[in-house]
């Protein structure tokens, strides 16, 4: 998951453009896909500028040959040339943050969501769990898969994207996942039967599951 950190709307436009046009047909043309660009949701002015693009690799050679294998492509480095040369006193974005995660082995494939309702009122939700010791976080690994809480985020229609462990990043030891909902009310409703399901009641109340919850 690369991670864009801006600091005005022109960079926000910038690499957009970059995004669309450049970046993503080039990395889909390598086979890379399927690929989520996913921006905050616009509550007020404090509403983070930021970008999110969640790539799914087959190996870590794949994720660490991307960029030869990009920068050997003439259209991709003629098409993004604004970007890619961009001066280093008008840079396209701050920074770049970056986050390698490895999928959960009841998920280990990314899911495009079946949605029907308006893109607009579409609820991506993504979230974090960062666990206090290694043995804590694992123990929370393996509550999703062995423990069976993927099942029940199945079963309730969660329609979720991913599941990983985090293996590199600014925040470890931590696990992430996404799903996705119609919309708030339906977001909403979601969580309110997964709190009250008999499954995950009797799941979170298994002695070295109880720090997870």
């Amino acid at each position: 998951m690369k991670t864009y950190i801006f600091e005005t709307d022109e960079q926000i436009q910038t690499t957009d453009t970059y995004l669309k046009n450049v970046y993503l047909p080039a990395i889909k043309k390598l086979g890379i896909s399927p690929v989520g660009v996913f921006k905050p949701r616009q509550t007020d002015s404090t509403t983070p500028k930021k970008t999110c693009v969640l790539i799914p690799f087959n190996s870590l050679d794949e994720f660490e040959s991307l960029g030869d294998r990009l920068s050997k492509d003439q259209e991709y480095t003629m098409a993004g040339a604004d970007y890619l040369n961009a001066a280093h006193d008008n840079p396209p974005y701050r920074r770049i943050e970056s986050t390698l995660l490895k999928a959960f082995s009841d998920m280990p494939r990314l899911k495009t969501p079946k949605l029907d309702s308006l893109r607009k009122d579409r609820i991506y939700e993504l979230r974090s769990y960062e666990s206090s010791t290694e043995k804590i976080h694992k123990n929370k690994v393996d509550m999703f898969n062995a423990g069976g809480e993927i099942k029940l985020f199945d079963k309730l229609g969660f329609n979720a994207v991913f599941y990983a462990e985090v293996i590199s990043g600014g925040h470890m030891p931590n696990l992430m996942y996404m799903t996705t909902h119609a919309n708030q009310k339906d977001r909403d409703a979601n969580w309110k039967m997964f709190v009250d399901a008999p499954e995950w009641n009797t799941l979170k109340a298994i002695p070295k599951y109880t720090h997870h919850t």
